[in-house]
Formats: structure tokens, sequence, C-alpha cells
């Protein structure tokens, strides 16, 4: 006997929609252009106050008997927007007839009571500095983007955190944001006329939003704009570009700020495998991400391979993000990418980053062009396209006691390294440093000298690429805490 239950249909239904979670604090953005707006108090913190509701159009009327240099010089100088007026006197009651808002900076709890009390009186809501009991709403931290304009709060729970916020904020939003926002403004009524309601509106204002947001700037002409609303009606894209991305040696905060924009803005992110989880982490969620990873004696992905996956997805319409560890343009194969994208007729751009000889001075405090020790610096490669040491490397010229020398990816051939340069008049007690995992949790570094390298098998910081940094400019250093383990295998 079958089961009833297994028989039974099922009507299509209405599902009851999530609702929304509590709310501390309810957003909301105030129009307060022209409107007049009460300021009680002098002080500094009265003087922000008053900056802050001038800029967003407000007529400030400030009453206190004495105000603070910065508030008087603010007076001076005029605000961004709006006006400000000092009353050389207390407030009273009746200044509260008509305002917009009231804000008070207070000098105690009794005085924030009554200056509650008397905008109630006159039906307007009011805040009170750092006196959160007597106030109805409360100033939040603010990304300034106009018309974009952010506000952030924490209901008073934690203000640094606030803070920190904002500068994250900050990090992503590209200052032209302003401008695409303007021109937002601009051409609704056009966009409205010439694309139907519904998907193709839709489909602009994402285009529109994917340029603003990627740190583009606004169309110039006519032609532009209609180039938009053209690829919004069709769904064709006008054609992708590549852009080059310096993640640097693995910490995220080394990130330039047009970097993590970038990466913000990218459809698809074809990253090596040196490129740390963190700095990943930063990434526009939605981006397809394909590793490319290259390393010496490992699987790697061909060169000819990853140009060719660049240019077809370039050519697709994507913005895609060639992410690579330090630099793009030191020993990253930026040139023969840069000369495939552009033989293909495909745009690219190159944001710098960080490289690691870079953030290894900067961590281990050492100057690589210190005037006493080092009138020149060179990067060399410790490998040529074999995996091997370069063969046509000039040792008498690289053998200068005055020039720091970095040699990257040098962890294999290190041993050889340093016996060319002893070979070419380099003295054998120059000093040395091997250092891995720049700028991430478990970085490290020996310091040892020429001598002690040329008699090693090889360097090996556990899988980790090395740097050999050779000079006499870092002769102050001593060994970190953190042993190398194995790094010189004697023979």
């Amino acid at each position: 006997m079958s089961n009833p239950a297994s028989n039974e249909s099922r009507k299509p239904s209405e599902v009851a929609p999530q609702r929304l979670s509590a709310l501390a604090r309810l957003p909301v953005f105030l129009d307060l252009n022209g409107k007049p707006v009460v300021l009680a108090g002098g002080a500094p913190g009265a003087a922000w106050k008053a900056e802050l509701l001038a800029a967003a159009g407000a007529h400030v009327q400030i009453y206190a008997e004495e105000i603070c240099e910065e508030l008087r010089a603010l007076i001076a100088q005029g605000a961004a927007g709006g006006s400000l007026t000092h009353h050389q006197r207390r407030w009273s009651a009746q200044d509260f007839i008509g305002a917009a808002i009231a804000v008070g900076d207070c000098e105690d709890e009794a005085e924030a009571r009554a200056f509650r009390d008397a905008a109630h009186a006159a039906g307007i809501a009011c805040n009170t500095v750092d006196k959160r009991e007597t106030c109805d709403f409360e100033f939040g931290g603010i990304v300034n983007r106009s018309p974009v304009v952010i506000g952030i709060s924490t209901n008073g729970a934690a203000p640094i955190l606030g803070q920190n916020i904002r500068r994250r904020i900050e990090t992503l939003l590209p200052p032209s944001l302003a401008d695409w926002a303007g021109w937002a403004q601009a051409i609704r009524r056009n966009v409205m006329e010439k694309l139907s309601a519904g998907a193709q509106r839709r489909a602009f204002w994402e285009i529109f939003s994917d340029h603003a947001l990627g740190g583009k700037k606004p169309p110039g002409d006519a032609q532009e704009l209609a180039n938009l609303i053209d690829e919004a009606r069709t769904g064709a894209p006008k054609g992708g570009r590549v852009t080059l991305v310096g993640a640097g040696p693995g910490d995220p905060e080394l990130l330039t700020l047009k970097a993590v924009r970038a990466l913000q803005g990218a459809d698809v992110i074809l990253y090596d495998d040196l490129v740390s989880e963190d700095v990943l982490e930063l990434a526009r969620r939605e981006a397809t991400r394909m590793m490319v990873g290259k390393r010496a004696r490992g699987p790697s992905c061909s060169q000819k391979d990853i140009n060719e996956l660049m240019l077809k997805l370039a050519l697709q319409g994507k913005n895609v993000v060639r992410l690579k560890s330090g630099d793009p343009m030191v020993f990253g194969r930026a040139g023969e990418e840069i000369a495939t994208l552009r033989a293909g007729g495909v745009p690219v751009d190159v944001v710098p980053g960080v490289s690691a000889a870079n953030a290894l001075a900067a961590s281990l405090g050492v100057s690589l062009t210190h005037r006493d020790h080092a009138q020149s610096v060179r990067f060399v490669t410790g490998h040529a396209r074999t995996g091997e040491l370069p063969a046509d490397l000039d040792w008498r010229g690289l053998a200068d006691g005055v020039t720091s020398l970095v040699f990257y990816m040098g962890g294999r051939t290190g041993p050889r390294i340093a016996r060319k340069l002893i070979e070419a008049g380099l003295a054998p007690q120059t000093p040395v440093i091997v250092a891995w995992a720049i700028s991430r949790p478990d970085q490290g570094h020996r310091a040892a000298t020429l001598a002690e390298i040329a008699a090693a098998e090889s360097v090996n910081a556990g899988g980790s690429p090395v740097l050999l940094c050779i000079g006499e400019a870092f002769a102050l250093l001593k060994e970190s805490d953190m042993p190398l383990q194995h790094a010189l295998a004697t023979k």
C-alpha cells in the first residue's frame, strides 16, 4: 500500500517576508538647507558641530557669551554652506521658535535638561554634546562624497570602532564618486527618457555603478553617455580592461588605496599563489577568482597561458585584475603581459605595490641607501627562466662595496651568488641578511656573512621565498630570535 503522503501535491504559496531586525538607532538624513538651527555653546565641541551643520546648508544661530578661537576663526572664514551667526548671549526659549533642530554644548546635566525641555516646548528635536540622556538624536561618523553621504553609528558603544569603520569605508570609495553622483543627478531625466522602465534602466545604473566604484572619471561628453545607454539597451559590453595590481609581500595593510579599489571593482581576479589570503579578503565577493601560480620547481601556469587568459577575458568585456605579489614591475613579468594586452587592443593599467625589499627594509629599520654605507641599491633576480642563476650577470659590477644588493628568489642559488661575488672581489666578511615571509606573521631573518653563505649547500626557508640582502648597510642587524631551521645547509 502506497504512502498517501508521497502523492500529496503542494501549491505555490507566498512566503512571509523576513522581518527587519531591531535597530539601535534609525538612520535619517535630514534636509537642513536654508533652515535655522540653534547651537548653544562656544567651546571646540560646539565649533565642530557648527561647521558640520553649516556644511549641510543650515543657518546656524550660535548662542554663547564667549566663543573659542576655533569657532571665532570659523565664523570669520565662513562655512562650506549655510551661514554662521554669533549672538553674544545665553540662549532663551524664544530662540527655539521656528528652528529645525537644536544642538547644545552644555556645561552640566542641569543645563542639558533645561536645553532639552526648551527644545521640546518648541516642538523640535535636540542633541546635547556628550550627554546621551538628553539627546533625541546623535551625530555619527560621516563619509562625505556628496551628494553621496554615509553615516555610521555604534549607538555610543564603541566610538573608536565607528572611526575605524569610517576609515575602512573611506579607502573603498574613490574621491571621484562625488563627481559620478553629481553627474547622475544631471543625466537622470535623459536616462529615463531613453530607456524603458525595469530591466533597461536597472542595467544602466548597474553599469554606471561599476564605473563609479571602479575609480574612473565620469564621462566627459554626450557620446560617452550614449555609449553607456546603448550598452544598457543591448546588453553588449563595450570592452573590458586589465589592471595589473601589486599585492605587496603579504600584509594587507601595505596595499594602496588604489589597489583596494581595483580589487573591489574586479569581475575576475587572476592571482599568484604567493598572494596572501588576507589580501584576497579585500576583493569583491562576487568576483571570479583564479589562481595562476608560478613557482620554481613546482606546478606552474605557463606565462603564455596566463597572457591568453587575460586577453580572452578582457575581450569578453570583463574587468580583469591580475594580482601579483610585491610590485608588478619588479620581477613580475609585467612587461610580457602588457605587450600581449596592448597587441590585442586591450587597455591596461598598472597599480604599483610595495616590493618585498622595501617592506623588509622598513620592518628591520634599515636604510638601503644609508649614506655612510651605500650610495646605490640594486635589485637582482636570483634565477633565470631556467630556474638557474642568470648566466649574463655583471658580477664585477655587482661586487661594489658601496652598493646594497637585494637578490630576489635567491634561496637555491644563494651559495653560488655568494661565491661569484667573492670571486669578483667583494669581501668575504660582507654582511648578509637572509630573510623570508616578508611582512607576514612568520617573517624572520638571519644575519650571516658572504663567506658563510658561500660555504652552504643551499639557503632554505621552509618553502617561503628568500631574499638575500648583501652590503655594509646591513652590518648593524643581529639575528632574529626566530631561528631559520636548516637555513644554511652545509656541504
